[in-house]
């Protein structure tokens, strides 16, 4: 089944119900956008096999991911509801008037409150959790937004079948009309008329460096620029440090030969770096995750246009120079399928050349070697932002190398200890993203709770009868939400 790319003026339309639908959902109850996502989760689960069968046949995924996926999804919803309904995310801030203070001081109150229509640009490698009614798009609910997702051309199917499902939710928890478009759009035209739109007042976006880069830059050429949240690039650096290495490095392998080829590297974690000193501990490590490579079996990408990148990518980077092959899988691949990879360079080499920091979106990894802690500082500097960053060590080696360690918590969003980069718990303490070109605002989460706070923004309200005011801010508290007034983290009210 093929589909149209839209119209400009399909765009326009969607973009116009969105915009009225805007001015009616914003003023809903939280329980109702929660109730509504609510909805959408029990729709995913009523689309059955058949949507995991779909997608199967557009992704490449096996059943038992996909079925996982979905879970997942459905989790994001239900979990970004109660949230939601919760209301600690609406930062509600109260100071009350003081009349006989001098000058008087007026009473003001300040909240989140949502931004307007959010673009959401559908995944490649997650055809649930991050695309159509994924985190982008259920954060946008909860935020009070209404959404239009631009599928993603590869599992354009899947995504129809998702977005009837929302559509399904969203009749039968009687949202207003234009609160969820979804559009097709194989060329850039398409996203960028979305992006361009002046009704358009976010976007969401998954995807490759590229891709982020050129919507980021359209949003901000607007007449009222508007923020981009996008996760572009990560190579997800992994440290190995001497005393954990002296004991560890055989077991460090192996877990790292498991997370590198995990779904044919195609998760925007992957660790595509490590890093360590160039010693026999090194060696050690490198001969026994070359075992586990050689072993590893090469599997289908996602479709042919990640595994023509990969293969180019790959191809590019072992061809650079001083860059050496240490192994690649054994078993003859098929057509489309990665081939698990692992290759060398020094510090040095690293350093000089640019093209060896780039991702290499696939089942590899690539070993930078070191003469001393000095020389893995150095490297450190040169290494741009990341999603996650790891360290293998003791707690000897923490302490002892302060200056390394605040060096890497600079460039990450997420920083681990003794374990891997690739699986990202969905929770309120989970921060997924990072400095530039992991993502274009740090500042901000793509995954958790806390993704609801890209789509809203702050406003005060000052000496506004009572009456006046949203519930979130009245003197009854009537949500019974945590409010801090008077500098005092509260739920009671306001006498």
């Amino acid at each position: 089944m093929s589909f149209q790319d839209a119209t400009i003026s399909e765009v326009d339309n969607v973009m116009t119900q969105a915009w009225n639908a805007f001015h009616i959902y914003r003023k809903m109850s939280l329980k109702q956008r929660a109730g509504f996502m609510r909805s959408i989760a029990k729709e995913l689960e009523a689309c059955g096999d058949e949507l995991l069968e779909v997608a199967k046949s557009e992704t490449n995924l096996p059943i038992a991911r996909l079925r996982n996926e979905r879970a997942r999804t459905m989790y994001q919803l239900t979990s970004y509801a109660a949230a939601c309904e919760k209301g600690d995310w609406l930062e509600a801030r109260i100071n009350t008037a003081v009349a006989d203070n001098t000058p008087p001081k007026p009473d003001i109150r300040k909240m989140l409150v949502p931004l307007g229509p959010v673009v959401v640009f559908g995944a490649a490698n997650f055809p649930f959790a991050y695309s159509t009614a994924g985190g982008d798009t259920a954060s946008a609910f909860a935020a009070g937004c209404p959404v239009i997702v631009k599928a993603h051309p590869e599992h354009a199917k899947t995504s129809e079948m998702v977005a009837t499902a929302i559509s399904k939710a969203a009749a039968n928890s009687y949202m207003p009309v234009g609160i969820f478009a979804h559009l097709h759009g194989a060329s850039f035209e398409v996203g960028k008329a979305l992006v361009e739109h002046p009704y358009t007042k976010a976007v969401g976006f998954t995807g490759s460096l590229r891709g982020g880069k050129a919507l980021f830059d359209a949003a901000n050429q607007r007449k009222e620029p508007i923020p981009v949240f996008a996760e572009m690039s990560s190579i997800n650096p992994v440290f190995l440090l001497p005393e954990k290495m002296k004991t560890s490095a055989t077991e460090i392998a192996q877990m790292y030969a498991g997370s590198i080829t995990l779904g044919v590297g195609q998760f925007c974690t992957n660790p595509g770096l490590i890093i360590g000193i160039d010693n026999d501990d090194l060696q050690k490590f490198m001969a026994s995750l070359s075992e586990e490579i050689k072993k590893a079996a090469p599997a289908e990408m996602l479709n042919s246009g990640i595994f023509k990148n990969y293969i180019e990518k790959r191809a590019n980077s072992l061809s650079q120079p001083d860059v050496e092959t240490v192994a690649v899988a054994e078993a003859e691949p098929l057509m489309y399928q990665g081939v698990p990879t692992i290759a060398t360079a020094t510090a040095a080499a690293f350093i000089n050349n640019p093209f060896l920091h780039q991702e290499v979106f696939g089942p590899y990894s690539l070993i930078i070697k070191c003469k001393d802690l000095q020389e893995m500082l150095n490297v450190t500097r040169q290494i741009e932002g990341q999603l996650t960053a790891t360290i293998m060590g003791t707690v000897n080696d923490i302490n002892e190398n302060t200056v390394l360690i605040d060096a890497v918590k600079n460039i990450c969003g997420r920083f681990i200890l003794n374990a891997v980069p690739t699986g990202v718990e969905v929770c309120e303490s989970m921060q997924h993203g990072g400095p530039f070109p992991a993502t274009t605002d740090s500042r901000f989460t793509a995954v958790g709770p806390d993704a609801i706070k890209r789509f809203v923004r702050p406003l005060s309200f000052q000496n506004w009868d009572n009456k006046l005011l949203p519930d979130e801010l009245k003197n009854e508290n009537p949500l019974g939400i945590w409010r801090t007034v008077n500098h005092e983290l509260t739920k009671d009210k306001i006498v």
